[in-house]
């Protein structure tokens, strides 16, 4: 379990970015594999979030991830549901203490919110997708109707791949640069002719940073460069594997 310097010192906040280790699942899910979006054993995939929220120090709490479609919504959590119930989002926020909230990746950005103040959290999935189209605004909007305060708010952006290991297309890079042309600035030439490296989590950090944040925490690790702590889409793609796992990140305010 990594932690955030600055979401670690919030008070009555616990949070983990689980890595790939410390779980029961085998094969290329070894081992601690979140997503039942995956084709590995769901009893395996269940003993695996019940041992991450116990290592939050939350026993058997309540744990809410919802089915991730690379979008912008944001759902207030009043109540656990179930697997069955989950709804379509990418992100959530709460101020209900002793529910987890959690997001799956494997490559895309895990972003934590938390405003220890007004006892509220968030949590987003961040692809490339909802990132351009406005998916941690989402967050703090919601978190404001919570009653949080943007200058209050922590942030915390986990394990994603790097731009060292995210080559992208000209049509990506010319889409990102027509909604803005700073947006230039998170590109970097790749080998290839006509390629670019995208820094997604400087892109994520960059519009925290204009939404006025209290603070904003990035995490430098490459999930497609590390197989040993990290599941990784793009790496299983480029290894032609069957499928991956998928990292468990984990949000809750303690009881």
């Amino acid at each position: 379990m990594i932690k955030a310097q600055a979401m670690d010192a919030a008070p009555g906040v616990r949070h983990g970015f689980f890595t790939r280790q410390g779980g029961v699942s085998q094969g290329i899910y070894d081992s601690l594999n979140g997503g039942y979006g995956s084709s590995d054993d769901d009893l395996a995939v269940t003993e695996n979030r019940c041992r991450a929220v116990e290592l939050l120090g939350l026993g058997d709490a309540p744990l809410c991830t919802v089915y991730q479609c690379h979008g912008v919504d944001c759902i207030t959590v009043t109540a656990p549901w179930s697997r069955q119930g989950s709804p379509k989002a990418d992100a959530m926020v709460t101020d209900l203490r002793g529910i987890v909230l959690g997001v799956l990746t494997a490559d895309c950005v895990p972003v934590f919110f938390a405003d220890p103040e007004a006892s509220v959290i968030g949590v987003a999935h961040a692809g490339w997708k909802g990132a351009l189209g406005g998916v941690v605004e989402a967050v703090v909007n919601a978190m404001t109707r919570l009653g949080a305060t943007p200058g209050n708010i922590v942030a915390a952006i986990g394990p994603c791949i790097g731009q060292k290991s995210y080559e992208v297309g000209a049509e990506f890079r010319a889409e990102f640069c027509a909604a803005d042309r700073a947006n230039e600035a998170y590109f970097m030439p790749a080998s290839r002719a006509g390629y670019h490296m995208f820094d997604i989590a400087g892109y994520v950090a960059g519009h925290l940073e204009r939404l006025g944040l209290g603070t904003v925490e990035t995490l430098a690790f490459d999930t497609y460069a590390d197989e040993e702590r990290f599941f990784s889409y793009r790496r299983a793609c480029h290894n032609s594997e069957s499928d991956y796992g998928r990292l468990l990140s984990l949000v809750a305010l303690e009881l």
